[in-house]
């Protein structure tokens, strides 16, 4: 509505027209994508519950290095939960990323399955010889987007909370990355989504211009 200032959208950044060098940008607010935000976690617990019911275990289908039948597990790592508390413990950081995620100039859905396809190839490529499961390696690559974007578009807010989101969720950033022999976690899982995250933002918002929102930019979007 015109005249009304959403303060997602302040706080968060408005989109801008796509640059000519620019990949896959487009012009969203927080509003339009909360319900796909929604959805994709709720698939997430979707299969969690499935995994319960069917005398199948889907966590089967992870991800596993330099295996042709791990290679499934990319797409499905993210989806995939050893158990509730595991669950639990990604879903409030996810959602909060993916929130962040939509106020930002790159197209959301673009950057997340950039993200898991990447972040899984570099996995595959280079992971120990283990099932990898979990949301944790989109979580991770999630963060490292929205801190180099935000760095490149200038937009202070969601970089800190990302920051902080990464503090809580795992201590902090560089912790969730170090190696760790015999570990049960997924730290190779974490380093390639952080990768993959840092990387893409570079591809996606190194030309763009910082520059603090405006009114105008939230009315147009209004």
């Amino acid at each position: 509505m015109t005249g009304l200032i959403n303060p997602l959208v302040i706080a968060f950044g408005a989109s801008d027209v796509a640059h000519p060098n620019r990949i896959s940008t487009m012009q969203h607010t927080i509003q339009q994508e909360i319900k796909g935000v929604v959805a994709f976690v709720a698939a997430i617990w979707a299969v969690f519950v499935l995994d319960w019911v069917l005398p199948v275990d889907l966590n089967s289908f992870g991800l596993v290095p330099r295996s042709l039948p791990g290679l499934v597990g990319i797409p499905a790592m993210p989806f995939l939960h050893a158990n509730l508390q595991h669950i639990v413990s990604n879903t409030v950081p996810l959602f909060i990323l993916l929130i962040l995620l939509a106020g930002c100039r790159a197209n959301s859905w673009v950057v997340v399955i950039a993200v898991v396809a990447l972040g899984g190839a570099l996995l595959w490529l280079f992971g120990r010889p283990a099932t990898h499961i979990g949301a944790s390696g989109l979580i991770f690559g999630l963060t490292a987007f929205l801190l180099v974007s935000g760095f490149f578009e200038g937009r202070v807010m969601p970089l800190l909370i990302a920051l902080l989101v990464a503090f809580l969720y795992g201590g902090s950033l560089l912790t969730g990355i170090i190696p760790r022999l015999h570990s049960q976690i997924s730290w190779d899982g974490h380093l390639a989504g952080a990768l993959a995250g840092a990387i893409l933002a570079y591809l996606l918002t190194r030309n763009s211009q910082p520059r603090a929102p405006t009114i105008e930019d939230a009315n147009s979007l209004a």
